[in-house]
């Protein structure tokens, strides 16, 4: 890890990173698309609603290792896989599959729910839950796991998600808007993340799989290691490059990273560093 940060300092600086971002943007920017598919009002969106859900989760979740024992825990869900019922703007459901659809559909779903929150309700929603999960995760015990998407995490894995994801649509925000968003060594948390979470990868892909070792140039030219030492097959280059990889924002073949071993190359192409 970069000598002296932690996960939750290093969360709690990229909200600040991308808070500076949207606190400067224009009514019409908020309107504007998104790298990813959505309005940039629709982003902050998700991003509000999913921080909603992190501390539902740490709220009703701990050392459960299922849905949670608080009121979002269980019961009757409606067809976006939310509790029946009607549901404050800031109140949400632990972020857990129910209906054996994908991610991606559940968090449609939720967006198109709420998509005519205007944009100045919408980030007080992300500003205030965002206020809040470094403490919430910062009070959970090292052993609590808390239900999230597919399997429970412990804390510090929920957070390095949370970190993962609010620098992914940052990028999705900025690089349409052309605001520059450096990248930061905060990215040695979703690099490890996504090297830790490649037997996950080559699951969901349907890729056979082996031990593959990351060596990654970090933003400030330091050079990450990640992985068994031993292991045949290696990841090479910008860790930068490496994350946008796994974010699925960068196809391999343009980048400048390097694949060797058994299972190198595949294991390039089915990286990712969020859940399915």
């Amino acid at each position: 890890m970069p000598q002296g940060t932690d996960i939750l300092d290093d969360l709690a600086a990229e909200y600040r990173q991308l808070d500076a971002v949207l606190a400067a943007l224009t009514p019409e920017m908020w309107a504007r698309p998104s790298a990813a598919g959505w309005s940039v009002s629709d982003v902050v969106l998700h991003l509000a609603q999913t921080e909603e859900s992190a501390l539902a989760s740490v709220a009703g979740g701990r050392g459960t290792g299922e849905h949670g024992s608080g009121e979002h825990g269980s019961g009757a869900r409606d067809s976006g896989g939310r509790a029946a019922g009607k549901r404050d703007a800031g109140e949400r459901d632990i972020f857990v599959r129910q209906d054996g659809g994908t991610v991606d559909d559940l968090v449609d779903r939720w967006v198109a729910a709420e998509r005519d929150t205007p944009p100045d309700q919408v980030f007080a929603r992300w500003r205030k839950a965002t206020a809040a999960t470094p403490g919430a995760l910062a009070g959970c015990a090292p052993g609590d796991r808390l239900p999230w998407i597919a399997v429970p995490l412990s804390p510090r894995t929920l957070a390095t998600t949370r970190l993962a994801e609010h620098w992914a649509h940052a990028l999705d925000i900025t690089v349409p808007l052309g605001i520059d968003y450096p990248d930061t060594a905060r990215l040695w948390h979703i690099a490890r993340l996504a090297q830790r979470t490649l037997p996950y990868a080559f699951t969901v892909a349907g890729e056979e799989g082996g031990p593959v070792r990351c060596e990654l140039t970090g933003s400030d030219g330091d050079l990450w290691r990640f992985g068994d030492p031993d292991a045949p097959s290696v990841i090479s280059g910008s860790a930068a490059e490496f994350c946008r990889v796994g974010a699925r924002r960068l196809a391999p073949q343009d980048t400048g990273l390097t694949a060797e071993g058994p299972h190198g190359a595949v294991a390039l192409r089915v990286l990712r560093n969020y859940a399915a």
